[in-house]
């Protein structure tokens, strides 16, 4: 089979595939900044008041910028905050129709040709600008519309393609490429839009690759090892012994009741939730954030404002391993494994936050403890992110389909809920209310995951038309369905 097979090469495009998704959702938090006209907004302001905390009067902020690279849009705060939740009102939408109807026609054209229409509807982004403020919610919301199956499809793709024992590498490998897509965008971002092009040039170049990416992604893609009849036959047998089922076979029903009554299913959902709320608050507000409290530069906002997700990715990888290492011991069940590194993915971030909230204008060690905080959020990739394919390896999907939908319903009120919390003259008390706010939620939300998840397969999963027996030996050997998953 050799080193590099058809399914790295899979994972590899759908690594590309999740770097390139959330790209096209964080630029924006950065072109922004470059295309707000700061200057206007605090001198139209109706407050009196004055943002002298970190040494910067508002109004004023020439010690750190001039005027001159303000942009040329007067949009408050809240207005901001509805431009940058635009995309998520049209990424929940997609999520769970597509996923059902990925599991019935397959994932391969859900996928590819909605993050073509993500990448087209980028390269209108500054012409939608130019025209006013709803044609841009409008562009922003058709992007989201398209990258709506880019999770639900993945996560079936990764259970017909990768084998159970390969699961925790190369899910979190996959799912690290939204740090990745990150890390490439934010100080890209900051690059170009003090190029001589201006921020437009952000939606230009990576519109371009991103639809370079979906037309190699249509080509040379398959939705499973029995229709590349081109890979090498030894892999396919190797992938189809593994994963213990003939692909292909027949769906069986959706047990609706079954899940809808699955308390592991709630735990991952109010851990999903939670984690959304908290990560697009930082990754959409934190450049915001790094202007208006510390008066970077959008140079240097961008590669700082990366630096958390670096972090992420880099942790990401690292944990899985452990992970692993980890199920191979008999004291380590699935479910101790997801509780213990999903509390790692989710209390530290909190607990960074709220540390956050009380540095005030010491920036640099703010810029530390973000770090560090979003770092640790690294985990939830072998925490509950793949915690679907444990309890549920055939609607894994399925349940990504609605999780990632309600997730991003809590993650679309995060912008909207921060820029109304700092509209008017910005405040170091203003900015503690949303990090506090977003902390309680990542801590609340992973309680309840500790609490009530679990890692093993569950009873509605099985297939209904197994003998008694072979069911009882699915249950006793779990880990031959779900190990790392």
């Amino acid at each position: 089979m050799g080193w590099f097979g058809t399914r790295h090469f899979v994972t590899f495009m759908l690594f590309l595939g999740m770097a390139n998704a959330y790209i096209m959702r964080t630029n924006m938090s950065v072109a922004i900044v470059a295309m707000v006209n700061h200057t206007a907004i605090d001198g139209s302001s109706d407050t009196s008041s004055v943002d002298d905390e970190c040494g910067v009067v508002a109004g004023n902020t020439s010690t750190s910028s001039s005027s001159s690279s303000d942009g040329e849009f007067a949009w408050e705060t809240d207005t901001q905050g509805y431009v940058l939740s635009s995309f998520f009102y049209g990424y929940v939408i997609t999520q769970i129709p597509f996923g059902i109807l990925s599991k019935r026609y397959g994932n391969i054209y859900f996928l590819g040709v909605g993050m073509l229409i993500n990448s087209l509807f980028g390269l209108l982004v500054p012409v939608a600008a130019s025209v006013g403020i709803w044609w841009l919610i409008a562009v922003r919301f058709i992007q989201g519309l398209g990258e709506g199956p880019i999770v639900p499809c993945t996560h079936a793709l990764l259970a017909k393609w990768i084998p159970p024992n390969e699961r925790s590498r190369m899910g979190a490998f996959v799912y690290a490429g939204a740090q990745f897509g990150t890390v490439i965008s934010m100080p890209l971002s900051g690059l170009l839009s003090e190029s001589a092009a201006g921020w437009a040039s952000i939606f230009y170049v990576f519109g371009a690759i991103g639809t370079v990416w979906c037309i190699f992604f249509l080509i040379f893609v398959f939705e499973d090892p029995e229709a590349n009849s081109r890979m090498n036959s030894e892999e396919r047998l190797y992938i189809q012994k593994e994963l213990g089922s003939k692909i292909g076979a027949p769906s069986p029903p959706i047990p609706w009741k079954s899940i809808v009554k699955s308390m592991p299913f709630w735990a991952i959902l109010l851990a999903h939730m939670g984690h959304n709320y908290g990560y697009e608050t930082l990754m959409t507000e934190l450049p915001t954030y790094m202007k208006q409290v510390h008066h970077f530069s959008i140079k240097d906002n961008g590669i700082l404002s990366a630096l958390p997700y670096l972090a992420m990715w880099i942790f990401s990888i690292f944990i899985s391993h452990v992970a692993d290492w980890m199920l191979t011991k008999p004291y380590f069940t699935h479910t101790i494994v997801r509780k213990l590194i999903n509390g790692i993915g989710q209390y530290g971030p909190a607990a960074a936050l709220v540390w956050v909230s009380f540095t005030g204008c010491d920036k640099w060690l703010t810029v530390i403890l973000l770090t560090i905080g979003v770092g640790l959020n690294g985990g939830i990739y072998s925490g509950f992110k793949v915690n679907h394919l444990d309890i549920s390896p055939q609607f894994a999907g399925i349940l990504m389909s609605f999780t990632n939908c309600l997730a991003n319903l809590a993650g679309l009120l995060a912008p909207i809920y921060a820029g109304n919390m700092v509209v008017g003259t910005p405040s170091i008390a203003k900015w503690r209310t949303v990090f506090i706010t977003a902390a309680c939620v990542y801590a609340g939300c992973c309680t309840f995951y500790v609490l009530f998840s679990s890692g093993e397969r569950q009873a509605w999963d099985q297939p209904a038309e197994l003998e008694p027996e072979k069911k009882k030996e699915l249950n006793d050997e779990p880990d031959v369905v779900t190990t790392r998953a």
